[in-house]
């Protein structure tokens, strides 16, 4: 072939001059672009005409996966050697983010990935951003699991993540005049290139059925319909060391022999795959809809499902390490496995490792629960009830009635408990069992009960968060078991959340503190506190600063066509959109800043701080007022932006599908940042240290890890405002009581909106959960009336401070 027509498409880009070898374990520039333009070539998913963007995406992940799979291999024998105690942590969400920049960070190969791309034409910059954020979590609790997995791996940690492989996620989230819609997210679309699948690992998982008593009374769950769990991996790399763990999703399946060709053959086709399209519907979508009873089986389903897989994989697992001693006993399990349930939603990981220790492997139940509540550990992550899981007993007792009946006993045994060692205790036992009987027609199951009963630890996730478990919500059971409840203040991986989103940042901290080593050691970072008063550092920072915020806005005017100032204080408030989390009083409060600058005369707003507040994130798709706060963020921004008089002193942005690529390119770009839940209500937190990592100043209430991060970065650097939580319960009281007297602030905030400034809109529903003394919808649970005037002081604080 001529080198003409090669180099018109029907080669990749730079193969003239880069030859095609496979070279998995390459790592300078010249051999890592001869493997990526192997991997064009000879593992293609694309036809051979081009090699965009896209086609070099799939390329160099594969190439970097090559390397990753090596050290992979390393680690799972090292670690199938030495026999460590492993932990095993069960998760529902993993917010993974884009893996491609993360990889070869912490592989320490950014520099020679990105001189390899620009020999075969490309930039690294570009090629990372056709990536995909993976759908597999939504919020605070899926980004914590995938920072511990990273932190674990970095630390050389014995460590697998479970979760369920979601071919469609949450949602992604759609802006239009109608306010937030979802579509389902697209990330499997094509394929992801950082999972392998392994075919040899996959275990049947039982649904309905009954259960069957021997003649020795030996029990048996049988019948019912079977579905299989396949196993997907995704590497972990630990930044600077060859570690690298495993992230192992699940995927339903069915047989074939499942399939019914007799039934397809007569025209059933629907009847014929109903296995097929049951497997299909446990993996679809994160949180489906469980207003239905079809629903609630579906989320039940899912849950099980990733606890009996990985609970088999896991007892597998540890019997293949004990396969050549013919004396081990189960009593050393705990000593070797470690379960970590992330909240409630992986709580039937409790009665399946009963059911698979005393039906499967023998035991009888004293030593399988003394194994169980060795091994199995709890994180809560709430106090909000309807995030404290419970289960009807009906639906337990259909899908799976042979965990409906060792809950049963673990019930009945822990009221024994009680009731002959602690008898001064029987009187609160209504409210401590597992089952909830109160409403005869309701019975449920309560599942961080069951939890804390069973559990050797419970850990809060931040001090005050541990607090409130030990004084409020768990408080009898820690009078009975004082040494069980711990606190763990959630963190965050310093590699994503600043090495690789704000790199000109990272650069000025490693040359003033000499060292790259509080990439792994934060605490080094104390050493910035000797210059503090140093001009030269705050140029550079300044500098930084300025060059994420121009990244920002550009992207801003990308997705959401509003051009905004990077000379205004970029004020941001990013995370789930809850009525708890106070994304209402933002907009309330940014109203009012509005109708007062509409009233001031020119030459009063030259002498306004100008501003840009920024919100993000998603409804939950049933959450109606929720909905309503994102339409009213969008409502508010589409006058205030178009107002000529006020837009140069004031813009208002909602950023569309917050995902953790949004994420990297807000954080690094912010100055204020919004962290605004009502004291006692938000468990942590780990957005807030995200910002506070970027060089970011915090308007918050005492809530979560703000509590701590003030403490850490000096009251000076945090403008508080709001209740504390010990007051909340009073002020609610109050309240119910009609003393509450509403500032005229907050009044005149509500009206502007009442009397049609931002449309046509019917906002009174949303506005009337802010008003009356109590009711459902009504008597402002969340006190953003209460705080809302110390709310607006503390903003004039900031408008000062930024001047």
């Amino acid at each position: 072939m001529s080198a003409t027509k090669e180099t018109n498409g029907t080669a990749p880009c730079g193969a003239l001059k880069i030859p095609a070898v496979a070279n998995p374990l390459a790592e300078e520039s010249l051999d890592i672009a001869s493997n990526i333009t192997y991997h064009a070539r000879y593992s293609p998913h694309f036809s051979p005409l081009k090699f965009d963007p896209e086609q070099a995406y799939y390329a160099t992940a594969e190439s970097v996966r090559d390397l990753l799979i090596q050290r992979w291999n390393d680690t799972f024998f090292h670690f199938h050697k030495v026999d460590p105690k492993q932990t095993y942590y069960l998760s529902m969400e993993y917010l993974q983010g884009r893996a491609l920049t993360n990889a070869i960070g912490n592989l320490g190969l950014s520099g020679a990935y990105a001189d390899a791309l620009t020999k075969l034409g490309h930039e690294l910059e570009d090629i990372a951003d056709q990536e995909k954020d993976a759908a597999l979590g939504n919020g605070g609790l899926g980004r914590l699991a995938s920072c511990f997995l990273d932190s674990m791996a970095t630390l050389n940690l014995p460590a697998w993540g479970y979760g369920l492989r979601y071919r469609y996620g949450l949602f992604k989230q759609r802006i239009s005049k109608d306010g937030q819609e979802e579509v389902a997210e697209d990330w499997l679309e094509k394929f992801s290139p950082w999972e392998v699948v392994r075919h040899d690992i996959k275990y049947p998982i039982r649904f309905f059925g009954h259960v069957e008593v021997s003649p020795t009374g030996c029990r048996k769950w049988v019948g019912g319909e079977i579905i299989y769990a396949l196993a997907y991996d995704v590497p972990i790399p630990g930044y600077k060391t060859k570690n690298t763990i495993s992230l192992r999703l699940w995927e339903a399946k069915s047989s074939a022999e499942d399939f019914n060709l007799f039934l397809f053959n007569e025209g059933q086709y629907e009847a014929a795959a109903q296995l097929h399209s049951k497997a299909q519907q446990i993996c679809a979508v994160l949180y489906p809809g469980d207003a239905t009873e079809n629903g609630k089986l579906l989320r039940l389903k899912q849950q099980f499902f990733l606890c009996s897989a990985s609970l088999q994989d896991i007892i597998m697992r540890f019997k293949e390490r004990r396969a050549d001693n013919l004396s081990w006993k189960w009593s050393e399990f705990p000593s070797k496995v470690a379960v970590q349930l992330n909240d409630t939603h992986p709580t039937l990981a409790i009665p399946e490792l009963m059911r698979l220790l005393i039906d499967d492997e023998g035991l009888g139940w004293d030593e399988a629960w003394d194994v169980t509540s060795r091994t199995v550990a709890y994180t809560n992550h709430t106090v909000l009830p309807e995030a404290l899981e419970k289960w009807s007993q009906a639906i337990m007792y259909k899908l799976l009635p042979r965990h409906m009946e060792i809950i049963e006993e673990i019930d009945k045994r822990f009221m024994a408990m009680i009731s002959s060692t602690l008898s001064s205790m029987e009187r609160k036992l209504s409210t401590m069992r597992i089952l909830d009987n109160s409403n005869p027609l309701k019975p449920v199951v309560r599942m961080a009960n069951l939890c804390v009963v069973s559990s050797h630890t419970v850990n809060g996730v931040a001090q005050l968060h541990s607090d409130i478990l030990k004084s409020e919500l768990f408080a009898d059971y820690c009078s009975i078991w004082p040494t069980k409840f711990q606190n763990k203040t959630n963190g965050i991986t310093p590699r994503r959340w600043i090495r690789f989103c704000s790199p000109e940042l990272s650069d000025i901290i490693t040359k003033w503190l000499k060292t790259d080593e509080w990439i792994t050691n934060l605490d080094l970072l104390s050493g910035l506190r000797q210059f503090a008063d140093n001009a030269e550092l705050h140029a550079e920072w300044a500098s930084a600063k300025m060059a994420n915020k121009h990244r920002l806005a550009q992207y801003v005017l990308n997705v959401t066509g509003v051009a905004i100032d990077p000379n205004s204080l970029f004020d941001i408030q990013v995370k789930r959109i809850h009525e708890y989390k106070r994304q209402l009083m933002n907009i309330l409060g940014t109203v009012y800043r509005y109708k007062k600058l509409k009233e001031m005369t020119i030459e009063e707003r030259k002498k306004i701080t100008p501003r840009t507040v920024m919100l993000g994130g998603k409804a939950f798709a049933t959450y109606t007022n929720a909905k309503r706060i994102v339409k009213l963020v969008n409502d508010v921004g589409s006058v205030v932006n178009d107002d000529p008089e006020v837009n140069n002193y004031l813009k208002v942005v909602f950023i569309p599908n917050y995902n953790v690529s949004v994420a990297e390119m807000l954080i690094p770009g912010s100055e204020l940042s919004q962290h605004i839940s009502t004291a006692g209500m938000e468990a942590s937190g780990t957005s807030n240290m995200k910002f506070s990592l970027n060089g970011c100043i915090i308007i918050g209430t005492l809530d979560g890890a703000n509590v701590e991060i003030r403490e850490e970065i000096g009251e000076d650097n945090f403008f508080l405002f709001g209740a504390k939580a010990d007051e909340v319960p009073k002020l609610r009281k109050e309240r119910e009581d009609g003393l509450f007297k509403p500032d005229p602030r907050f009044e005149e905030a509500k009206q502007f909106i009442r009397d049609g400034a931002f449309g046509s809109y019917d906002y009174n529903p949303l506005l009337d959960s802010l008003e009356g003394n109590c009711g459902y919808g009504r008597g402002d649970y969340f006190l953003v009336g209460h705080d809302f005037p110390s709310y607006i002081e503390a903003q004039s604080r900031v408008d000062e401070a930024y001047k």
